[in-house]
This record gives C-alpha cells, structure tokens and sequence, in this order.
C-alpha cells in the first residue's frame, strides 16, 4: 500500500487536472476523503466523475445532480457521457491557460471503474480492467487525444479505513475472497430494498436469510445434504453486485 501511495503523490504533482472517480451506487461510500483532501491542497481543477450510472435509476441520478452539481456522470461501458467528460476537462484546461499537453490524473477507490474511464475517453485499451479488486498496480500513461494524456493510478484505501462490509460493498475487495459473503450480501438487501429480490425473481421478505433461502431454491443451489448452499448462493450475488449485472439502484 505503500508503494502505492508513492504513485499517488506523483499524480498529484504531475496532472494538471485531476479526476475523482465514484460508484454510482455508493456515490458517499466511494469519496476518499483522505485522497480529497490532498488534491484540494495542491490547488489544482478537478472533477468527480460518477461511473456507472447505468447500474442506478433516473430519480437517484437526479438527487445526486444536485447533490454534487459539477458532477461528470458517465457509463463507461455504455460510453455515455464520455464527450460530456472530455468537454470538462477541455474547458478546464482553458480556464486554467494549459495550451500543451494536458496530463489528467484518475483517483478513487479500487474497483470504480478508472481503467474503463481512461480506455472509454481514449477510445482504445491502454489501461487494463478486470472485474477484480486492485488489478491497477502501477501509474500508467494513456495518451487519450493529441492534447490530454491520462495518468492511470492503483484504487487505494484511505489509511487505517478497516470497514471489510463496506469494501466488499464497493468491490474494494474481490468477492471470491470474502469469508462470510451471505453477511455482506444481507447488508446488500437492507441498504438497496428490493433491488437484489427483483434481479433473481424472488419475494421480499423481512428475514434476509429466508431470501437468501429463496435464491438458493431459485437457482437451485444446493450442498450434498440437499439443503440450501447460503455460501456458495452469497458469493454468487456478491459476484452479480460486483460486477454490475445487478442493475436500478434507488436512491437511499
């Protein structure tokens, strides 16, 4: 973690515009204040660029415009957005006279998807992506246009930050990994109601270990005994949520 922050610190005082990038499910639970803080103090532009905004519904989108109102929302993997964020740093580049090259610095916590942004503005695969936690590990240079060169940086965890519910919320943490993936996902159900029940076609019930019971039957995931497989059933929705194949989150 360390050797990470090294690459951090070097973004910083090498970009000239930085970007912050948030989960747009978790839009609070992914602001590293820790990471704020420092690129407030180096005075320089930055934006906070909300990623995957096709996994969230239009009424939460709208709360969060104006919540955070110079807010970039954009799909990476729909490519929306994608000229509204080129645009903003274009601009912000003008505001701040960079006539050569711009160098833009991409910051968040891991797994919020700042590879996909960087391949997405750059229209070609420089940056590597996985589905799995801290897959960047080292500061990579993308050129994106002739005039913007994007800075790739490693997802980091604000220092001493031992939330494991919230990492594996995030996708901070890789989901094949977790020890006790049904605690996570039961979390999962009561932070987004509904969201998880609707996606595998099951009741809402007010004991998440039924539902957990429910999907186990659904999906008929079973241990030798024939019971229900709580974990192997958990893993797989956490994957899902990972992932992003669980869509329309509601605005909590």
């Amino acid at each position: 973690m360390a050797s990470y922050w090294k690459i951090i610190h070097e973004v910083l005082r090498k970009a000239d515009i930085l970007l912050m990038v948030l989960d747009a499910r978790m839009v609070s639970e992914t602001r590293n204040l820790e990471i704020e803080e420092k690129v407030q103090q180096t005075g320089k532009p930055y934006l906070y660029v909300i990623n995957k905004a096709d996994l969230i519904d239009i009424q939460t989108a709208k709360a969060y415009k104006q919540s955070i109102p110079h807010a970039v929302f954009i799909s990476s993997k729909n490519h929306q957005g994608v000229s509204k964020l080129r645009e903003k740093i274009q601009v912000y580049a003008a505001r701040a006279n960079l006539h050569e090259q711009i160098k833009v610095g991409v910051l968040g916590y891991p797994n919020v998807g700042k590879s996909s942004i960087i391949n997405a503005l750059s229209g070609k695969h420089g940056a590597s992506v996985s589905a799995l936690s801290g897959h960047t590990r080292s500061l990579k240079k993308i050129r994106a246009t002739s005039k913007i060169m994007l800075l790739d940086t490693p997802g980091v965890i604000p220092y001493k930050e031992n939330d494991e519910i919230k990492h594996a919320m995030i996708g901070s943490t890789d989901y094949s990994k977790e020890k006790e993936p049904d605690v996570i996902v039961m979390f999962l159900m009561e932070e987004f109601p509904r969201i998880i029940e609707k996606y595998y076609g099951v009741p809402y019930l007010d004991d998440k270990s039924d539902t957990l019971d429910a999907i186990a039957a659904k999906r008929n995931m079973k241990s030798k005994g024939g019971l229900a497989d709580i974990q192997r059933t958990a893993t797989m929705i956490l994957k899902d949520w990972q992932t992003g194949k669980i869509k329309g989150i509601s605005h909590r």
